[in-house]
């Protein structure tokens, strides 16, 4: 456990437990927001090719850059997206899919699979950035849960939305997914977009924190099994840990920094991570960096006293 020295406390490693401090330079807040930066680049140049494509005529080698949706689009003319969800409620629904579409859904799950799974959630999803605005409010707001629900609802959510989809004939969640209808009235202009993305946002703003992405979301909860054998994981330092906890008040999947199983694999192992990294950039003793899949257990055994906000 941590101890006192004076008016100094330690870490369980020894090492007095720093806070993290907002750097005072420009150069130094940019450092910390770089993750960030890149995240919504990725998020805004994927809406813009999408966009630009469909608007200006984009084009490369002759070809559109990017036609479609994020359920199913064709990149440079010729190579397949889709999205795996949404492939597997239609193949549910017994209906016959082109083998293009089959080869996109394959694509796009290997390729998540092998980046981090819930990558998606936080680094192209555009409904991210609502969720993180209304995230970014929650924290200079006196605002509380209404309720609180089992981050395991999404699992439920998509276990029913693919028996749905099997029994009704139709794919469930594309029907009314906010993400879909959301990017469709970006891209396109048209439906119910805006009214879905502001419910969402007011949910995560006054009814529960993280509410949608973190709790309901059951495209989150299949990249999250995705996820569970990626390779690319925040990779945990041990002998640097002091526990400050700071990791923790920044990550919108706190659940997933079990202490204990990050010391004896050397990394955060949950599929639910979002790989978003932010907690690599507030952790004063830079103890987690980006890096590959490991199953070396660490020499080192350090108790777990961190407690880890719902």
């Amino acid at each position: 456990m941590a101890v006192e020295s004076d008016t100094v406390k330690l870490g369980p490693n020894g090492k007095p437990i720093r806070p993290f401090v907002m750097p005072a330079t420009l150069t130094g807040k940019l450092k910390v927001w770089r993750l960030l930066i890149y995240r919504r680049l990725v998020q805004f140049l994927t809406l813009l090719l999408f966009f630009g494509t469909a608007h200006w005529g984009w084009t490369l080698f002759n070809e559109p850059v990017l036609m479609g949706n994020l359920s199913s689009s064709t990149l440079l003319g010729f190579i397949p997206l889709a999205d795996p969800y949404a492939v597997l409620q239609i193949f549910l629904t017994k209906h016959v899919m082109e083998s293009e579409v089959v080869l996109g859904a394959g694509i796009v799950l290997l390729a998540y699979a092998l980046l981090g799974g819930r990558v998606w959630c936080s680094w192209v999803c555009p409904i991210n950035m609502v969720t993180d605005l209304s995230s970014w409010l929650r924290r200079r707001l006196p605002i509380s849960d209404v309720f609180r629900v089992n981050r395991n609802t999404r699992l439920i959510i998509l276990a029913l939305s693919l028996l749905i989809s099997a029994i009704m004939g139709v794919a469930a969640f594309e029907w009314i997914s906010p993400i879909s209808m959301f990017h469709r009235e970006l891209i396109f202009g048209l439906g119910m977009g805006w009214t879905a993305i502001l419910g969402i946002f007011l949910f995560d703003l006054f009814i529960l924190r993280h509410g949608w992405c973190g709790h309901l979301c059951p495209l989150g909860a299949f990249y999250g099994l995705v996820g569970a054998v990626a390779p690319i994981r925040v990779r945990f330092d041990v002998p640097t840990c002091t526990h400050c906890g700071e990791c923790a008040k920044v990550c919108p999947e706190p659940q997933v920094l079990n202490l204990k199983k990050a010391t004896e694999v050397g990394m955060i192992a949950s599929g639910d991570c979002t790989n978003c990294g932010r907690c690599i950039t507030v952790c004063p003793e830079d103890t987690l960096s980006f890096g590959l899949r490991t199953q070396n257990k660490t020499d080192v055994e350090l108790p777990l006293n961190l407690k880890i906000p719902s």
